[in-house]
C-alpha cells in the first residue's frame, strides 16, 4: 500500500498533516529534514529516517495515524518535547507522531485541583500556568523539557526527594493503544497500562495523549543557599554533603555539581540547597545546619536567599544550552557508597560547558516506592553531561563520559532510563520482577511491537 503525498494530504481518508520521506518535494529536501529533526534538543541529530512524520492536532488524529501504521504494517514512534538526548523518537522506517501542534492546552479543575496536560507542554509552561491558581506540580530541572517523556520515565524533578517522583502525581492517562483504541487508564480501569505509564519510559506500550495530575499548594516560602568551591576542595565537599543529607528534615533539596560557573573561569564544585517551608522561619531553620557546617574556602556563597520555582527554572536554564551537542549517562549509586569514588567524574569534564550532577534522594530513598513500573532508586544519583559545539569533538566528548560511567559501574545498582542511551552502555533500569511484569504488559497491549521501543533497550 503506497503512502500519500508529502504534506497536508489526506492519506487513506485522514486529514492528518503528514510529510513522507519518499514523496517529499525533490526541489526542497529541507521540508522532510526540518520535519524529521523538528524540536530535537540535541544538536547531534540521529542518523535515522522515518518513512513519515505526522503532525497531529488531537487524540483522534493519533488514532488515525496508528490505524494507518497498522495498514502499512510499520511501527510508530512518538515525539512530545523532543528532549531525549539520544533522539529516541527518530526511528528508521517508522511513522513519527509529533505532538508539538496538539491544539488542546492545559486545563484545571477548581474543585479537585487536578490539572490535565498535553504531553508536549514544558515544565516551565506548566509552572506558569499554575502560578495564578496557587498550585504546583513537580517538573524537571531543565526548563524546556516536555512533560510526556519526563512523566513516563518517572520524573526526577524539583524536590523529588521530598515530594516523590513526578509520575506519582499522575492520577490517570488518556492513551491510544497499538490497535488504535483511545482509552482512559487509572488505578481502576486498565490498571496495568496505568502501572506501566509510571516509569516504563520509552518501553511504554501506548501513546499517551493527556496526563491528569494532582497538584499541591505552592510553598509559602522557598529559600536558596549555595556554596561554590574550587575543584581542589572536592574531597572536603564530598565528605561534607552526606553529613547533612543523611538525616534531613524533609524540607531541603540538595544538588552537588561540577561545572565552570558563569564569571568564574575555573572548574568548581557547587552545593546548591533549596528549602521549602510553610514560613520563612521554618525554611531558614532547615538551611541553618548546612550553613553552620560548610567547609571553608568558598569562592562564592549565599545563604537563605528568597527564590521561587519559576526563578529556579530561569537560573538553571543556561546550564542546558540549546543548539549544542550532548552525550549523557547516569548511575544510581549503591547504598553506603563513599562519594569520594566520584572524584574522577567531577574532575574530568570534557568541555567548559559540561556538567556533572549528584542528586541527594534522601529521605525519599529510605521509603517504599508506590506500586508502579519505576522501581530503581538509591540515596544518591550521578548524572554526567558532555556539552559541546564542534562535531569534530564528538568522539572525545562521548568517550570522556562513557569511560567514567563504565569505571563507576562497580559502584552502581542501575541507571535512570530517562538519561541514558542504551545503545552506548547497557544498564539495569527496573528491578527484575518489575521488568518481567512490564514485558508481560507490553506483550498484552502491543504483541506486534507496533509502537517503537527505545533502540538498544532489551525488553
Amino acid at each position: 500500500m503506497e503512502p500519500g503525498d508529502h504534506s497536508n494530504t489526506k492519506p487513506h481518508g485522514t486529514g492528518v498533516k503528514i510529510i513522507w520521506r519518499d514523496h517529499a518535494d525533490p526541489a526542497d529536501p529541507a521540508i522532510y529534514e526540518e520535519a524529521r529533526t523538528k524540536r530535537l534538543f540535541n544538536a547531534h541529530k540521529p542518523e535515522h529516517y522515518p518513512i513519515a512524520i505526522a503532525f497531529v492536532k488531537d487524540a483522534q488524529e493519533i488514532v488515525e495515524v496508528v490505524n494507518l501504521a497498522n495498514q502499512l504494517k510499520c511501527q510508530v514512534s512518538v515525539r512530545a518535547g523532543g528532549h531525549s538526548y539520544a533522539g529516541w523518537s527518530v526511528r528508521d522506517d517508522a511513522i513519527l507522531i509529533d505532538m508539538g501542534e496538539m491544539s488542546e492546552g492545559p486545563s484545571f479543575d477548581e474543585d479537585t485541583s487536578i490539572v490535565s496536560i498535553p504531553p508536549a507542554i514544558t515544565g516551565t509552561e506548566l509552572v506558569h500556568y499554575l502560578i495564578p491558581k496557587g498550585r504546583v506540580c513537580s517538573v524537571g530541572h531543565c526548563h524546556d523539557v516536555g512533560l510526556g517523556g519526563f512523566l513516563l520515565g518517572g520524573g526526577m524533578g524539583w524536590n523529588c526527594n521530598n515530594w516523590g517522583w513526578a509520575c506519582e502525581q499522575v492520577l490517570a492517562i488518556d492513551v491510544v493503544t497499538a490497535d488504535g483504541q483511545l482509552l482512559r487508564a487509572d488505578d481502576q480501569n486498565h490498571s496495568d497500562l496505568f502501572w506501566a505509564a509510571k516509569g516504563a519510559g520509552p518501553a511504554f506500550p501506548g501513546i499517551v495523549t493527556r496526563f491528569h495530575l494532582s497538584t499541591r499548594p505552592t510553598a509559602k516560602c522557598m529559600l536558596s543557599s549555595g556554596y561554590v568551591y574550587p575543584i581542589s576542595n572536592l574531597e572536603n565537599v564530598l565528605s561534607w554533603v552526606p553529613k547533612f543529607t543523611s538525616n534531613p528534615n524533609g524540607q531541603i533539596d540538595v544538588l552537588t555539581m561540577a561545572s565552570y560557573p558563569p564569571g568564574l573561569d575555573q572548574l568548581c564544585v557547587t552545593v546548591s540547597i533549596t528549602a521549602y517551608g510553610d514560613s520563612e522561619k521554618l525554611a531558614t531553620e532547615a538551611l541553618e545546619p548546612v550553613e553552620d557546617s560548610h567547609p571553608n574556602g568558598t569562592v562564592a556563597h549565599w545563604f537563605s536567599a528568597p527564590t521561587s520555582m519559576e526563578e529556579q527554572l530561569e537560573v538553571t536554564a543556561p546550564a542546558f544550552p540549546n543548539n549544542h551537542r550532548y552525550y549523557v549517562d547516569n548511575l544510581w549509586l549503591k547504598d553506603n557508597t563513599d562519594l569520594s569514588v566520584l572524584q574522577p567524574a567531577f574532575e574530568s569534564l570534557p568541555t567548559k560547558k559540561s556538567l556533572v550532577l549528584v542528586q541527594s534522594m534522601r529521605p525519599g530513598s529510605q521509603g517504599k516506592l508506590s506500586d508502579m513500573a519505576l522501581s530503581m532508586q538509591s540515596d544518591y544519583w550521578l548524572s554526567m553531561y558532555a556539552i559541546w559545539n564542534d562535531q569534530d569533538d564528538d568522539s572525545r566528548c562521548q568517550s570522556a563520559i562513557h569511560d567514567v560511567a563504565t569505571k563507576l559501574e562497580i559502584n552502581s545498582k542501575g541507571s535512570y532510563i530517562g538519561e541514558l542511551d542504551p545503545r552506548a552502555r547497557k544498564a539495569k533500569y527496573w528491578e527484575d520482577d518489575h521488568r518481567e511484569r512490564l514485558i508481560d504488559i507490553r506483550q498484552k497491549w502491543d504483541p506486534q511491537i507496533r509502537i517503537c521501543v527505545c533502540p538498544g533497550l532489551e525488553i
